[in-house]
């Protein structure tokens, strides 16, 4: 068995990893992080993963893994980007991040929404260089929310290919094609290495 610390105080986040990669990874048990939140300053998607597993390593001792994500537009030079959860000024305020985002995008025509999702994983072990992959989830920009299901920007995201927002699509469906899920599928080997290791 080996213990990975998910660098997060979100209980319910490192319960759906663990859904994730449990069943990719025998023998892997991902735990919460209970330690002090860092200064996420870094200038990417990766500086910031990796400044939050560093924090969750250091503070426990065990392997970390971290995420940081969010939407990205192209029209926008890629922003939000690292500044998604907090657009609108206060961290967290999801729908007024959301239309502080619709509202810059008003006057864009639909052939120039495109956006997509990124979420980047940092995997740090003891000793061991960091792994960091990616994944992207393409798509553009709705008009107006659409669904219950998401969170966050999912009700104006429309995948690649669809016509459905995030919000509309089944928890499977999400889990299936998203921009986490394709993080997660890329940092599998590294996280069944290490527990070949243990």
């Amino acid at each position: 068995m080996v213990r990975v610390v998910l660098a997060t105080h979100n209980a319910h986040k490192a319960r759906e990893f663990q859904q994730l990669l449990g069943g990719e990874v025998p023998g892997l048990e991902i735990v919460a992080y209970d330690g002090p939140e860092p200064v996420e300053d870094g200038v990417s998607f990766a500086e910031n993963a990796l400044i939050k597993a560093r924090a969750a390593a250091a503070h426990t001792g065990l392997p970390a893994l971290a995420d940081d994500s969010g939407i990205c537009v192209d029209v926008m030079g890629g922003a939000p980007g690292i500044f998604s959860a907090r657009w609108a000024g206060s961290h967290g305020d999801a729908s007024a991040n959301l239309r502080l985002l619709l509202d810059q995008l008003a006057d864009v025509p639909d052939a120039n929404r495109g956006a997509h999702f990124t979420a980047t994983l940092a995997l740090l072990t003891p000793g061991g260089e960091p792994t960091v992959v990616e994944g992207v989830w393409p798509g553009s920009i709705a008009r107006e929310p659409r669904g219950e299901n998401g969170h966050g920007y999912d009700p104006i995201f429309v995948p690649a290919g669809g016509d459905r927002t995030g919000a509309q699509l089944t928890a499977e469906e999400k889990n299936a094609e998203s921009h986490r899920a394709r993080a997660l599928a890329a940092i599998i080997p590294a996280l069944r290495e290490l527990a070949a290791l243990s």
